[in-house]
């Protein structure tokens, strides 16, 4: 498991990449419009350095693109500009994120020398289908061969997977689940399909060859894996799109674009977890339920969604939500 850590990240947008997925534009995705240089990256590293405590554990993170598939001379510049932070202790790591085939021992020999710690590898599907139909590039054979070499590296792995994608149902989005569990990440990232305009997923929703991923169905998809990831101790570190002011502004012309969408997945899963409870448990028509003090609003729900769904499904006249002694997902009938 990944330990809490600062993150000073450094977005390179498409850098690397060597196709273009149907979903993406990494531009919009990251907010960046410009490749970082060495100097960028010096600057941008004190700037972090600036604002967090000497005494934590802070990692230099390289996002977006495909960082292994970019030219070495370039990797190496970049990952260079950051050794005198960590031969200071400044730094004590660095991330990159990158393609399942862009890597081989070459390239993780080098991010080991430069003091690469973790590795984002996308998979975002290990269905051969959707693959192929979001234009990845690669298959899901890849993406286990490059988990298996990273972690045989002693490197730390996430894995980043997409629900909703061209070809994409609820079932394939579980045995992607599944799959991704079975290769042991510390961490992975589930990122609900977006709708970016001015990409082929747009041109392809339009034309109606592709179906949009609303909310309420990424939601209901995500509501299935991410108890998959916590029984198996896998922390979810990301669910959903950063939301930025250009993808609220407009850039996000359909598909699972939610601000909140991590906290309405949660709000879902708890909501199962308290129909469970009170299909199986002997109770009135007034109905306490104990979560932890912190999620009392995610067992609520938006508008009060959960406790209006509970009190119709079962005939309640009350449902209140309280503050119980218990961990965290958990829901107890008082």
């Amino acid at each position: 498991m990944i330990a809490k850590r600062s993150i000073i990240p450094i977005f390179v947008p498409h850098l690397g990449c060597p196709n273009n997925c149907v979903f993406c534009d990494q531009h919009r995705i990251t907010g960046s419009v410009t490749s970082p240089g060495e100097a960028m990256v010096r600057e941008t590293i004190a700037e972090g350095l600036s604002k967090i405590p000497a005494d934590t554990e802070t990692q230099l993170a390289f996002y977006g693109g495909s960082f292994t598939a970019i030219p070495v001379y370039e990797q190496i510049k970049l990952l260079g500009a950051a050794l005198p932070f960590l031969y200071l202790g400044e730094l004590s790591s660095v991330r990159v994120s990158t393609r399942p085939d862009a890597i081989d021992d070459t390239r993780l020999t080098l991010l080991s020398e430069y003091g690469v710690k973790t590795i984002e590898l996308g998979a975002q599907s290990m269905c051969g289908e959707v693959l192929k139909a979001s234009c990845r590039g690669h298959t899901a054979e890849q993406t286990e061969q490059a988990a298996n070499m990273i972690r045989e590296c002693d490197f730390e792995l996430v894995l980043q997977m997409m629900t909703g994608l061209p070809g994409d149902t609820k079932e394939r989005t579980i045995e992607t689940a599944r799959r991704i569990i079975a290769l042991r990440p510390d961490a992975v990232r589930i990122y609900p399909a977006v709708i970016l305009e001015k990409t082929a997923m747009e041109a392809m929703w339009k034309s109606g060859e592709y179906k949009e991923h609303t909310v309420e169905e990424a939601v209901d998809w995500c509501a299935e894996i991410v108890p998959m990831f916590e029984r198996e101790g896998i922390p979810i570190i990301r669910l959903g799109l950063n939301p930025t002011e250009e993808l609220s502004g407009g850039a996000a012309v359909g598909g699972a674009y939610h601000p909140a969408l991590g906290e309405l997945v949660r709000s879902r899963v708890m909501l199962s977890r308290a129909r469970v409870l009170l299909s199986c448990a002997v109770h009135s028509d007034e109905v306490d339920l104990g979560v932890n003090a912190s999620e009392i609003s995610v067992m609520t729900g938006q508008h009060r969604q959960n406790v209006e769904a509970l009190k119709n499904e079962y005939g309640l006249s009350r449902v209140r939500v309280l503050k119980a002694d218990v961990p965290k997902g958990t829901v107890v009938l008082l």
